[in-house]
C-alpha cells in the first residue's frame, strides 16, 4: 500500500465502541486526532512565567537506537508526509509493538517521524535508526488493533534548520526569543506583568560584559532562571533582539526603558541608539521630561541639546505638560541659565505653577508658605530685578511666596538711587549661546570726568551681527561711592531706543570699568549706525584717552573677528568722542 493511501486511510477512523481493543477497559477509547501542529521552529516562549518549558517528550516512547530527547521545540517545519521507518513504537504504558529491520537497510541519523497516536499527542525526536530504502506498509509496522493506532507524519526540514540560516547573523536571529537551544530564562517585570523569555548564555555573554559576569564571572550564576523585576520585558526583548541580530526595535514608549536596560547591561551600541532616538524626537513640549531622564541616566549630550532646545523655544517649553512633573534639582538647573528667552515674569509664573504641583505630590495644601518651602533654593535663582516695577507689583509682590523685607527692598531697588542690596540675581539672561566677549577702545585712563545731567554718547557701527548687553563704565577717582546711570542702545536713523536700562552700580576707586548691564539683549545689524549713550549721576570719575576709530575683537575658538567703528556723535556728548570719554567697553555675544 502507498504511503499517501494509508495516510488518507487513518485520517478516516472514527471513535466507536467497536475500535476498542477486546479485553482492554471499557474506558471510552480517544478519538485519533490527526491535527498537524503549528510551525514547530521558531516557537515563540510562553509568556507565562508559570507555564512548563516546552518539551518534545509525548505519550508516544520510541527505542531501539541512540534515543535522545531536544529539550526545545522543533525547527522549521516543511511538508508533512508519511515514510516507513523501523522503529519501536510504544502506544500505551502496558503494549509495546516492535518491527524487525528490513534486509539490506542501512542505518542512518535522522530526525524520527512524529508520532501521532490514539491519545492524540505528538511528539518529535531524534534517533539513530535503521530506514528502509523501500517504502514499507505501514500497517504491518502497526499493532492491529485500532485503539493502538498511529501514524509517522515527517515533517521536512525536521531538525536541520542551521541549512536554511546562510549567514551567522540569520541563525543567531533565529534563536532571538527562541526556546531552541536555550540554556537560561528570564522572568522579566513584576506581578502579573511577569514576562518567562528564553535566551542563550553564549549569545548574552558575546555582546554584554555584565552577562559575562554573570554566566562565567568568579561568582557566575547557575541557576537556570533569573528575575528581572526592574525591568521591562519590551525593552528586555529589544536588547536580546540587538545582541542577537543588531536589529534595533524602539519606539517612543519603549525608549526610555529600552535605555535603561541597555546602561544596565552595559551595551553601549544600544544606547547610542536609543539617545540618537531621543534626540531626532526633540521638542520644546517634551524638552523637559527628556531633560529629567538624560540628567537620571546620566546623558550629558542629551541633557545638553534639551538645554539648547529650551533656551530656543523657552516659552512653549514652559507651557508644556511636563515641566510641572520635573525634578526640583532640572528646575534649578534651568534657572541657573543666562541664556533663557523669556521674561523673567513669565519665569516666575511657571515656578508657580511647579510648586503648585509639587506641593501636591508631597501631599501639602498649595499655601504660599508652602510653595515657597518646595521652591527651596529655586526661589532664589527666579531675577525679580529684571522685571519691571509694573510686572513685579501685579505679580511676584502680591503671590505671598516673597517675604515682606524682600518686597521693600526689591520695591526699594526700582525706585531709589543708591538701589539698595537685594537677595536675588540682577544679571540679565542674554538668550545667547556661547562666550561673552568685549571690546576696550581706549588706550589709557586718566582721571576727572565731571557730570552734570548730560549724557555721554558714541557712535557705532560693526561689520557683523551680534547681540551687546551691557557696557563697561569709569567709576569714581575719590574711592569707593554709588553711581545712578540709565544706559541705552539708541538706532541712530530713526532715533528708536533699542534697549536701556536705568539702574546702578558700586565702583571701588580703582580706574577699572564696571559693568553696566542691559535686562536684555540689543540686537545689532551690520553696517548699521548705532549711539552708545550713559547718563551717569555722581562724583567726578576716571575717563580714557588715546581712543582707537577701529577695534577688532577675534574669537581664539573659531578665529572670526567682529570689527567695531565708532565715530563722533552729533549734539551734545559731555564731551565724549573717540579721542577720549566714558563708555570704554562694549560687552556683546555674537
Amino acid at each position: 500500500m502507498r504511503c499517501c493511501a494509508c495516510l488518507s486511510q487513518q485520517q478516516n477512523l472514527q471513535c466507536s465502541p467497536s475500535n476498542m481493543a477486546a479485553g482492554e477497559s471499557n474506558s471510552r477509547a480517544p478519538c485519533l486526532n490527526f491535527t498537524i501542529p503549528g510551525p514547530l521552529g521558531n516557537a515563540q516562549a510562553s509568556n507565562n512565567a508559570y507555564s512548563s518549558p516546552a518539551t518534545n517528550e509525548g505519550s508516544a516512547g520510541v527505542t531501539g537506537g541512540a534515543l535522545r530527547t531536544a529539550g526545545h521545540s522543533n525547527p522549521q517545519p516543511g511538508p508533512d508526509r508519511v515514510v516507513s521507518a523501523d522503529v519501536r513504537v510504544e502506544t500505551s504504558p502496558n503494549r509495546q509493538h516492535t518491527t524487525s529491520p528490513s534486509a539490506g537497510a542501512s542505518a542512518t541519523q535522522a530526525r524520527l517521524p512524529t508520532v501521532v497516536e490514539a491519545s492524540g499527542a505528538a511528539t518529535n525526536m531524534t534517533a539513530s535508526t535503521a530506514v528502509s530504502a523501500e517504502p514499507h506498509n505501514i500497517s504491518s509496522s502497526l499493532p492491529s488493533s485500532p485503539a493502538s493506532a498511529a501514524v509517522l507524519v515527517y515533517r521536512e526540514p525536521a531538525y536541520n534548520w542551521q541549512a536554511t540560516k546562510n549567514t551567522v547573523k540569520e541563525r543567531f536571529a533565529f534563536l532571538f526569543n527562541n526556546e531552541v537551544l536555550s540554556d537560561v530564562h528570564f522572568l522579566v517585570g513584576k506581578g502579573m506583568g511577569v514576562q518567562r523569555i528564553p535566551a542563550h548564555r553564549f549569545a548574552l555573554a558575546v555582546g554584554s560584559a555584565v552577562f559575562d559576569a554573570m554566566f562565567n564571572g568568579g561568582m557566575a550564576t547557575t541557576s537556570t532562571e533569573i528575575e528581572l523585576p526592574d525591568v521591562e520585558p519590551a525593552a528586555f526583548l529589544a536588547l536580546l533582539k540587538f545582541l542577537y541580530s543588531d536589529e534595533v526595535q524602539i519606539g517612543p514608549e519603549t525608549v526610555m526603558t529600552t535605555l535603561y536596560t541597555a546602561k544596565k547591561y552595559a551595551v553601549p551600541a544600544l544606547e547610542a541608539h536609543c539617545v540618537d532616538f531621543l534626540k531626532k524626537n526633540l521638542r520644546a513640549d517634551n524638552a523637559f521630561m527628556l531633560l529629567t531622564q538624560a540628567r537620571l541616566f546620566d546623558e550629558p549630550q542629551l541633557a545638553s541639546l534639551c538645554l539648547e532646545n529650551i533656551d530656543k523655544n523657552t516659552v512653549d517649553a514652559l507651557s508644556a505638560e511636563g515641566f510641572t512633573d520635573i525634578d526640583l534639582d532640572t528646575l534649578v538647573a534651568v534657572l541657573e541659565r543666562d541664556t533663557l528667552g523669556v521674561r523673567e515674569v513669565r519665569l516666575f509664573g511657571a515656578a508657580v505653577r511647579w510648586a503648585e504641583a509639587e506641593s501636591q505630590r508631597q501631599q501639602y495644601q498649595p499655601t504660599p508658605e508652602n510653595k515657597r518651602k518646595v521652591l527651596g533654593k529655586a526661589l532664589a535663582l527666579i531675577r525679580f530685578p529684571l522685571m519691571t516695577i509694573e510686572e513685579f507689583a501685579a505679580g511676584p509682590a502680591q503671590s505671598g511666596i516673597l517675604s515682606d523685607r524682600e518686597v521693600v527692598s526689591l520695591f526699594l531697588h526700582f525706585t531709589v538711587n543708591p538701589k539698595p542690596h537685594v537677595d536675588f540675581i540682577d544679571r540679565p539672561r542674554c538668550c545667547l549661546r556661547g562666550k561673552e566677549c568685549s571690546i576696550t577702545r581706549f588706550g589709557q585712563v586718566e582721571s576727572r570726568w565731571g557730570y552734570s545731567g548730560t549724557s555721554d554718547r558714541i557712535r557705532f557701527s560693526v561689520n557683523r551681527r551680534i547681540f551687546v548687553v551691557g557696557f563697561g563704565l569709569y567709576g569714581s577717582i575719590h574711592g569707593p561711592t554709588d553711581y545712578q546711570v540709565n544706559i541705552q542702545v539708541i538706532h541712530t536713523d530713526s532715533n528708536t531706543v533699542l534697549g536701556q536700562n536705568d539702574t546702578g552700580f558700586s565702583c571701588d576707586g580703582s580706574s577699572n570699568t564696571f559693568r553696566v548691564m542691559f535686562k536684555e539683549p540689543v540686537e545689532i545689524l551690520p553696517s548699521v549706525n548705532y549711539i552708545a549713550c550713559a547718563t551717569l549721576k555722581g562724583p567726578d570719575s576716571h575717563y580714557g584717552t588715546k581712543g582707537m576709530r577701529k577695534v577688532t575683537h577675534e574669537a581664539p575658538a573659531t578665529g572670526t573677528k567682529t570689527c567695531f567703528t565708532f565715530c563722533y556723535a552729533a549734539g551734545n556728548n559731555n564731551g565724549t568722542s573717540v579721542e577720549d570719554g566714558q563708555i570704554p567697553e562694549v560687552i556683546f555675544y555674537t
